[in-house]
């Protein structure tokens, strides 16, 4: 009988794979964790394991416990400096020897940059100018929708109904308008139930697209009202189902889920809300993935670019994240936001 083959080396594996001395310093990684990163064994070597994740300090956190013990970390960006992260779930492993042992599992979900930071700043104060050269030619179309009205008396229901459509498409441009002057909600949050919500975005979209878009709701009738502003996160939802119309989606999924432990900007959340808008379009081209949520970014020539942009600045404002995976055929938005939890004795913590 022949001897059985030998066990592969960390180094043959085909999961990205690094691993750290005691100090948590890299004392090397695998050919697949160097190529997913695009960087050199060498440039890795020394380097601190927890200074590779540029989003978060999850690795930080796990590192630097007493006790080693298997920790899954669910949303992981890593990077060196100056690099795109690239996105995985991971695991961290204590080794017998002494260290840990990184293993990275890679996923096909974008979290949205933060356009404050990553905007030039010549293109937000062009987008500023634009807006304050727009308001002029707006009101002088207001007041003329106003003095319509006025008239309409005498005219049949459909010209009434068009000249109210005007009307109101007007307000709706102003209100954009004065949130890309002043993106700063200017309402306090207040109560809201997020499928009032949703059911509010999918009646303006039976309205917009017709029957030939199916439209389907996968509602989690559990998840408690939360503190925001049903206006703009009506905007912000009904911008993600445009996006999809536009990019020849026929089937369009709604559905909303209750999350424990998830990581947000500000930290770890106790419940969570993902809400998804999954549809079967087109997708997102590769070339744009990655700036996808900048304004002035669009996959078509007429678009504007700034429906996604205003919906990832609603996300933040909520204190939560706009993430996205995408193929031709198959494409999810995800906003995850924060939930009240119930404290003790019954009262609501949604600190």
């Amino acid at each position: 009988m022949s001897a059985p083959p030998p066990a592969p080396t960390l180094e043959q594996l085909t999961t990205p794979l690094a691993w750290t001395l005691a100090d948590g310093r890299i004392a090397g990684a695998s050919p697949a964790f160097c190529r997913w990163l695009g960087v050199s064994v060498r440039r890795l070597l020394g380097q601190p394991l927890a200074s590779l994740e540029s989003q978060g300090e999850a690795l930080a956190d796990q590192l630097g416990r007493t006790r080693g013990e298997v920790a899954r970390l669910p949303r992981l960006a890593l990077a060196l400096p100056g690099q795109r992260p690239r996105f995985a779930e991971g695991w961290l492993t204590p080794r017998e020897e002494g260290g840990w042992l990184l293993e990275a599992h890679p996923v096909d979900e974008f979290p949205a940059p933060d356009p404050a930071q990553v905007l030039p700043g010549a293109i937000s104060a062009t987008l500023k100018g634009l807006a304050h050269e727009l308001r002029n030619p707006l009101a002088g179309l207001k007041g003329a929708a106003q003095l319509l009205a006025r008239r309409a008396g005498g005219r049949d229901a459909a010209e009434r109904e068009l000249i109210e459509l005007i009307g109101s498409e007007i307000e709706r441009l102003n209100t954009l308008l004065e949130q890309l002057l002043s993106p700063v909600p200017q309402r306090p949050h207040a109560p809201l139930n997020v499928h009032a919500a949703l059911e509010r975005v999918l009646r303006l979209a039976e309205n917009e697209a017709g029957w030939a878009l199916q439209l389907q709701r996968d509602y989690d009738p559990s998840i408690p009202e939360f503190a925001g502003d049903a206006d703009r996160l009506t905007q912000a939802l009904l911008n993600l189902v445009r996006n999809a119309i536009q990019a020849g989606a026929t089937s369009i999924v709604l559905r909303t889920r209750v999350e424990s432990g998830v990581r947000l900007a500000d930290g770890r959340a106790p419940l969570t809300l993902r809400l998804e808008v999954a549809d079967d379009g087109r997708g997102v081209p590769d070339d744009l993935a990655e700036h996808l949520f900048l304004p002035l970014v669009s996959g078509r020539a007429e678009g504007t670019g700034l429906g996604l942009a205003l919906a990832q600045q609603v996300a933040r404002e909520h204190r939560g994240t706009l993430s996205f995976r995408s193929r031709p055929g198959h494409t999810v938005f995800t906003l995850l936001l924060p939930l009240p939890t119930v404290a003790t004795g019954g009262e609501v913590d949604d600190d």
